[in-house]
C-alpha cells in the first residue's frame, strides 16, 4: 500500500467535511443540551425548594444522586438510539467531543457527591467553569456561534461566581443552564429544522 499525500485543497476539504459531519451530529442532539439544562434546573430549582420547606436534610443527596446518573443513562441511551438510526459517519471531532463531555460529567458528579465538602465555597465557581469549557469546547468544534457565546458567558458566570456569597451559586448554575445549555440547544434545533426544510 503506497502513501499518498493530501494537497491543502484536498485537507482542507476534508478538515470542513468532518467538522460538517460532526455539526450534523450535534445539530441532532440539540435536544441532548436542552435536557440536561432542564435537569440542572430541575434538580438545583428543587434544592432550593427543600430548603425552602425544611426538608433538605431529608431529600438533597438523595435527589441529586438519583437525577443525574439517571440522565448519565437516558443520554447514553439516546445517543446510542440516534447513532444507529442516523448512520451517520463517526468523526474524530464528534468522538472527541463525546470523550469530552463523559469525562466532565462523571467528574462532576464525582467531585459533586464525593469531594464537595473539600471543595467548599469554591464547589459552585468549579462546576460553572467546567460546565463551561465542555460548551466552548463543543462550540468551537463545531463552529456554532451560540454555543460559544453561550460557553464563553458560562465561563464568565463561573469566574464572577468567586466574588458572591455561596448562598447565590445555585441561582448562578441555574442561570449558566440556561445560558450554556437551552438556549444553545433551541438553536441547535432550530438550525436543524432550518435545514431539514
Amino acid at each position: 500500500m503506497e502513501n499518498s499525500t493530501l494537497t491543502p485543497e484536498q485537507s482542507l476539504l476534508l478538515i470542513s467535511k468532518t467538522i460538517e459531519e460532526t455539526k450534523k451530529r450535534f445539530k441532532e442532539n440539540g435536544h441532548l443540551f436542552i435536557f440536561w439544562g432542564g435537569l440542572i434546573l430541575v434538580v438545583i430549582g428543587s434544592q432550593y425548594m427543600l430548603e425552602f420547606f425544611q426538608l433538605h436534610k431529608v431529600f438533597d443527596i438523595a435527589w441529586t444522586s438519583i437525577l443525574f446518573p439517571l440522565g448519565g443513562i437516558y443520554t447514553y441511551i439516546y445517543v446510542k438510539k440516534k447513532v444507529k438510526k442516523m448512520n451517520m459517519p463517526v468523526t474524530v471531532i464528534g468522538n472527541n467531543l463525546k470523550h469530552i463531555t463523559w469525562i466532565i460529567g462523571m467528574n462532576l458528579m464525582i467531585m459533586g457527591f464525593l469531594f464537595s465538602d473539600k471543595l467548599g465555597d469554591a464547589n459552585g465557581p468549579v462546576f460553572i467553569i467546567l460546565f463551561s469549557i465542555m460548551i466552548l469546547v463543543s462550540g468551537l468544534s463545531i463552529k456554532f456561534k451560540p454555543m460559544t457565546v453561550g460557553g464563553i458567558l458560562v465561563n464568565l458566570i463561573g469566574l464572577l461566581c468567586f466574588i458572591l456569597h455561596p448562598m447565590y451559586y445555585g441561582y448562578s448554575i441555574m442561570l449558566a443552564a440556561i445560558v450554556g445549555f437551552i438556549i444553545p440547544g433551541i438553536l441547535l434545533n432550530i438550525a436543524n429544522k432550518k435545514e431539514n426544510v
